[in-house]
């Protein structure tokens, strides 16, 4: 990576969680100190930069001096775990500011996370194709790709089962009242219901794009939607979609 830094606090390299201190060159253009660095990437290399109210968060308030680079370093270090995504990163350091200025940040308070981190990705089947006869030309697309599988809605699940010769394992286990359960299928690695479950994944999707104040419910949560929330959200890095187009007479609620 080429890492050219101006006027901001220098930019935080943790590898293997801890602080990395990285070669920097500094030269001199009209006046104006630019520092430049060239660096081998490792895999789970976190980088994190930040404009200067993070270093200022608590002047005057709970710290005289404010959160110095060297703090930002220590609770970076603390937080860190290889799992934790470039963004989860960014918003607890930023929440860590906004904690230190009591709701009143005093500067613009900008952080911004890259993490180097192994291809993931993730296909969703939902829906069987419009006509039957197709099923096996879908099922044959979508188990030919590489990465995680995850199955949604009991149609869909019954056609995968024939597919591949294995049993639907249904579970009781309720983890969220308004979800319902997941199965298993040999082969498979989440099995989940339909339309109830993709439509909670939207509302998680919908306010992670917002403010992401239900992060901390599909971030813990065992349910089908917090599940696939997480694939999605955090550990994807490819998502594709195979829908199938048949009408579910079942599902005609205008509100899912």
């Amino acid at each position: 990576a080429t890492l050219i830094q101006f006027d901001n606090p220098n930019v935080i390299l943790l590898r293997d969680g801890k602080n990395f201190d990285y070669p920097i060159t500094s030269r001199v253009i009209e006046g104006k100190t630019i520092l430049e660095s060239r660096i081998p990437l490792h895999l789970h290399d976190v980088f994190i930069a930040m404009s200067d109210g993070a270093i200022y968060a608590g002047v005057g308030k709970s710290m005289n001096f404010g959160w110095q680079r060297e703090n930002i370093v220590e609770f970076a270090e603390r937080i860190y775990d290889d799992t934790l995504s470039a963004k989860m990163i960014a918003s607890m350091i930023v929440d860590e500011c906004n904690r230190l200025y009591e709701g009143e940040p005093g500067d613009d308070t900008t952080v911004a996370v890259v993490r180097v981190r192994s291809r993931h990705p993730v296909n969703l089947v939902v829906g069987p194709p419009e006509h039957k006869e197709d099923d096996v030309r879908m099922m044959n697309l979508f188990f030919g790709k590489e990465g995680t599988k995850i199955v949604c809605g009991g149609t869909t699940s019954n056609v995968v089962s024939r597919y591949l010769g294995q049993p639907i394992v249904a579970s009781l286990d309720y983890h969220d009242p308004d979800v319902p359960p997941i199965s298993r299928i040999k082969g498979v690695d989440l099995t989940t219901e339909g339309v109830i479950t993709l439509s909670k994944v939207l509302t998680y999707a919908e306010d992670f794009l917002d403010q992401a104040k239900l992060a901390s419910v599909w971030a813990t949560q065992k349910d089908g939607a917090s599940l696939i929330a997480r694939e999605l959200f955090e550990n994807a890095t490819d998502v594709n979609f195979f829908v199938g187009r048949a009408i579910n007479p079942a599902h005609q609620n205008p509100n899912l």
